[in-house]
């Protein structure tokens, strides 16, 4: 994950929540309070947002500690601690409500990956995303798909093209359309088609792309049409597939596997921030300044 982009979006999310100041928080504690607490699993599933969670706090400020007793991409179940934090207990609770629904949202996301790859349970076959992210999430939903065992497609519209059905409608052909990316792209960007129809699967094939995705075809369609695809070409179905389903394409064989649900229909997972008593005897391992 890059962390510079982590930082830049912590900032924004938290001018967006603070404002000017916490009021709540300022009104009852001084810069001197400190406390601990710990991260509590209220649900099973695979944690993700260990990163959140450290470049968060020290956003804040710099004397406060967490202790990671979850990594990214391990289970935990109900009522494990994920972490523990100490600190000025004011930076603390200002910080928690943002922090805590990305870490949900990200556990959510890695939980259902998981369970999908589960599910599908193929030594070939990949699980991965797409781009129907939540704006301004991408980076840390995609993130929480590789903690949860599946692989990302592309990040955007400038890491690789996609030629879908309006593009292709538009220019005419695959051909033409395919044509004219190489015509203005470099060796480095890959080319996918989407097809529906075994001509235009042929046409895809004559054109050499790089990738072809099987768009909303069902299993007995796809096995039916890849013994068509050259090796070289790698294969991907998509298009209306959920935890649901996703058993039925179990044996299919193609490289990739690409679920929309992943990030636009999950679940978060249940995490709570439980504070307790003062914390008299902290000491703060970063900062010389501090009164905790």
């Amino acid at each position: 994950m890059n962390s510079l982009k982590l930082r830049q979006l912590l900032h924004s999310f938290f001018l967006e929540d603070i404002g000017d100041r916490d009021v709540t928080s300022e009104a009852i504690f001084t810069a001197a309070d400190c406390s601990h607490g710990q991260f509590l699993a209220k649900q099973s599933g695979i944690f993700a947002g260990e990163a959140v969670m450290k470049e968060g706090f020290q956003l804040l400020a710099d004397d406060i500690q967490i202790n990671m007793m979850k990594k990214d991409g391990e289970w935990m179940e109900r009522g494990d601690v994920i972490a523990t934090v100490e600190g000025p207990v004011q930076s603390i609770l200002t910080g928690e409500r943002v922090i805590l629904n990305l870490i949900q949202r990200m556990s959510g996301i890695a939980t259902m990956t998981h369970r999908a790859v589960k599910t599908l349970d193929s030594d070939k076959t990949k699980i991965c995303d797409t781009r129907k992210t939540t704006p301004g999430l991408r980076m840390l939903e995609k993130y929480a798909v590789q903690a949860g065992g599946g692989v990302n497609h592309r990040f955007g519209l400038y890491d690789g093209v996609m030629l879908k059905d309006n593009h292709i409608a538009h220019v005419g052909s695959i051909t033409e359309a395919v044509q004219k990316v190489r015509d203005c792209t470099g060796h480095m960007m890959n080319i996918e088609v989407e097809v529906e129809t075994k001509e235009q699967l042929e046409e895809a094939i004559a054109a050499n792309v790089d990738i072809i995705m099987f768009d909303n075809c069902s299993p007995e369609t796809i096995k039916s049409w890849l013994p068509l695809v050259p090796n070289h070409i790698i294969t991907e179905a998509s298009g209306g597939i959920t935890l649901e389903n996703l058993s039925s394409y179990k044996g299919v064989d193609v490289d990739y596997i690409s679920l929309g649900a992943l990030t636009h229909s999950v679940q978060s997972i249940d995490i709570s921030l439980n504070m307790e008593g003062k914390s008299d005897e902290f000491i703060s391992s970063t900062s010389t300044n501090t009164t905790c």
